[in-house]
């Protein structure tokens, strides 16, 4: 069964207005990167030269941060749903 990432409103024009994506990774890291191969462009937004998820953005596995967990490392399984959240700042 595949994952479902969430896309946020400033990347679906990458997603052709896709707003969930299924994907088939075992992996953060390796959905992310079928993210890119399906969606060129997008990794660049989520990711910054050396390969770190960007400060501001933040990525969920079941509402649970995975800067708290093992970052693209984390592990997903069936059913699971990945959100990319970006940071929005205020003042």
């Amino acid at each position: 069964m595949p994952k479902k990432v969430r896309i946020p409103t400033p990347l679906r024009k990458l997603t052709n207005n896709e707003e969930l994506v299924e994907v088939n990774a075992a992996t953060i890291g390796e959905a992310i990167a079928e993210l890119q191969r399906r969606f060129p462009g997008i990794q660049e937004r989520l990711l910054d030269d050396t390969g770190a998820v960007r400060r501001f953005v933040n990525v969920y596995v079941n509402q649970e941060d995975i800067r708290f967990l093992q970052n693209q490392q984390t592990p997903v399984k069936d059913g699971d749903e990945i959100s990319i959240i970006p940071a929005i700042a205020g003042g």
